[in-house]
């Protein structure tokens, strides 16, 4: 993908991201998007110990996001404001605001909302996946249900959705875990994914699910998952 040209680039990337959320359940959402090889506004001051700790292609990328964050606020109404990490990395939004960051090393985006709904945002390359990394992605149920001559296609995709919906419930839960912890079942033709929760995360039990979607623009693999209390079997 070749440097974001301008705004009507950035708005179709922007239109692609927000379609995921609104089209499937009627979440609104602003976004924001940046390219983490173009020059960047400073990072405010809060966000300066956070920065340091990370390598310097990392920090084109925080910086990247940090602004797009920054953008999407301004759509909100909200005045420019640091984006602090917390001790376990997840951006601290002003109150009343969810929202979600990804960070690739050619797109960063972030998506933000006032609804209760916790978002989840993640960008990859749309290449196949390391085949060194197919057992650790997917279980074995998973790669049954993906054999064939796309499967590590398919497996970035279940990375990507997991990788989504770890982030919509992490807010939620507060609860670290890793890719054995959900299935993804995906329909390709409605580009659509759902994760189930296998084991219990906080007010989740085996057996919840998050909805999700995806979509492929300008060489980007694009994943949003959602969540919030009413889809809790114990709520």
């Amino acid at each position: 993908m070749s440097i974001m040209p301008g705004a009507v680039h950035r708005a179709q990337t922007q239109a692609v991201i927000a379609a995921l959320f609104d089209d499937a359940h009627d979440i609104s959402v602003a976004v924001g998007v940046r390219d983490p090889r173009a020059p960047q506004p400073p990072t405010l001051a809060d966000e300066a110990a956070h920065l340091r700790q990370a390598l310097e292609p990392r920090q084109r990328e925080f910086a990247a996001g940090r602004a797009a964050a920054r953008d999407a606020m301004a759509q909100l109404g909200l005045d420019p404001m640091a984006i602090p990490a917390a001790a376990d990395r997840a951006p601290l939004w002003p109150q009343g605001v969810r929202g979600s960051i990804s960070h690739s090393n050619s797109l960063c985006a972030a998506v933000l909302t006032r609804d209760a709904a916790s978002l989840g945002l993640d960008i990859e390359a749309d290449m196949p996946l390391d085949a060194d990394l197919l057992s650790t992605i997917c279980s074995d149920h998973e790669q049954a249900r993906i054999a064939g001559p796309d499967q590590l296609w398919l497996a970035k995709l279940i990375f990507s959705a997991k990788e989504a919906s770890y982030k919509a419930q992490y807010p939620l839960t507060q609860m670290l875990f890793g890719f054995d912890h959900l299935d993804v079942a995906l329909d390709l033709p409605g580009r659509a994914f759902t994760a189930t929760f296998l084991k219990p995360a906080g007010d989740f039990v085996a057996g919840d699910k998050l909805p999700g979607r995806f979509d492929q623009f300008q060489g980007h693999l694009v994943t949003a998952a959602w969540a919030d209390k009413s889809l809790f079997k114990g709520a």
